[in-house]
């Protein structure tokens, strides 16, 4: 009993002490290092419940700190929980009953709108209810197979005891958030983290051979290196504005064997950017635009409770900026990529409308890739010709 209490108590404090000025998983490290006579078990029991409290929202924000931490592990989890037996056994019994059922118990009764308070402002196509619902689970870990090494890579798993799903496309595995996958798979090659939403946008590329392609806000390569994988002699450029950035993508890509392609830091935003591009034209152009990030908050649900509504235009001012500038780069006949991880309007449907209104691009295809049906990402992508 005492060990449990300890654990409620460790989690208020943090969540006490946290602004939402560091990502949630960075502050809990400083937390524990400050606490180090904590041992692993107990620091897995705390942030498990720290993360059960901002999965709810704006849910129950009255409510005591300790009361929201009990409700949210009984929505979070489905299996029977210690601390549920102790501080609140008539929910444990009932721990395996239906999200919806759990919801209905609850007093003030959890609505999507409140677990997700910007549900007016996701894109239409999105289903608010699932999406909403979707933020009391923790997505899990994908991996994209390469080579066909897709019966190496189920043997290993096979033979470490893990549990995984293959998909139908035979080169996405599902994996149990948190799988260290590197000591079971040490031949990096053979595959890449990548979430399967993301991979899911490589469907537009359609690369031809020998033909420019610019992954212009690469970031840490993952869509370059799925390019690659379609079309291995691609003349390809990223860049990105952080020149840390680039190296991490330049080690990455030595991972995976990529070695034939430009890098260069670019700020994309800056006015004099056009001019130190000359007159460069691509078959192919990759915008996976800086954004809100919100399609990933199943990940950092601590976004929910710190993210502000006027952020979104703010980012929707510098997706239009950038696509502005890259948008002319673009050959005559070629292909742009529009891509974020985002699920608000704005970002998305009426960037790609803007992106239509200042050149002869028009959307072809693509559209919201929903992951909340599969514990994934949920993202935006479309290819315009």
């Amino acid at each position: 009993m005492s060990h449990i209490k300890s654990y409620i108590t460790s989690a208020e404090k943090v969540i006490g002490a946290y602004s939402g000025s560091l990502p949630l998983h960075h502050f809990l490290k400083a937390f524990f290092k400050e606490h180090p006579y904590m041992g692993g078990r107990d620091r897995r029991w705390i942030s498990q419940l720290v993360y059960h409290y901002y999965r709810l929202g704006q849910w129950g924000r009255d409510l005591p700190v300790g009361e929201r931490i009990l409700a949210g592990t009984f929505l979070c989890e489905s299996t029977p929980s210690d601390l549920l037996a102790v501080l609140r056994p008539e929910w444990n019994e009932q721990i395996a009953l239906s999200l919806t059922e759990k919801m209905s118990l609850l007093a003030p009764t959890v609505t999507p709108e409140a677990l997700f308070p910007l549900i007016a402002s996701l894109s239409d196509s999105i289903d608010a209810s699932d999406f909403a619902l979707s933020q009391l689970k923790q997505p899990k870990l994908f991996i994209r197979v390469r080579y066909r090494k897709l019966d190496k890579i189920v043997a290993l798993l096979d033979k470490a005891g893990v549990a995984y799903e293959v998909f139908p496309n035979n080169t996405t595995i599902a994996l149990p958030n948190g799988t260290r996958i590197e000591a079971i798979v040490t031949e990096k090659s053979w595959y890449e983290v990548q979430d399967a939403s993301s991979q899911q946008t490589g469907e537009l590329f359609s690369p031809a051979k020998q033909s420019r392609w610019w992954d212009c806000c690469a970031a840490s390569g993952g869509k370059s290196i799925l390019l690659k994988d379609q079309q291995s002699d691609v003349q390809l450029l990223v860049s990105d504005v952080r020149r840390s950035i680039l190296d991490n993508l330049q080690h990455r890509f030595a991972a995976a064997g990529i070695k034939h392609y430009e890098a260069r830091v670019a700020d994309l935003t800056a006015a004099n950017f056009p001019a130190t591009m000359g007159n460069r034209q691509f078959d192919g152009i990759i915008l996976d635009a800086p954004c809100s990030g919100s399609g990933t908050w199943g990940r950092t649900p601590e976004n929910i409770s710190f993210f502000k509504q006027e952020e979104i235009l703010h980012y929707q001012q510098l997706q239009k900026n950038i696509a502005r500038q890259v948008v002319p780069f673009v050959k005559k006949g070629g292909t742009l990529i529009y891509i974020t991880c985002s699920v608000f309007k704005q970002e998305n449907e009426e960037v790609v409308d803007y992106i239509e209104s200042i050149s002869e691009l028009k959307r072809e295809r693509g559209g919201v890739i929903a992951g909340y049906g599969k514990d994934a990402d949920t993202m935006y992508a479309v290819r315009l010709s």
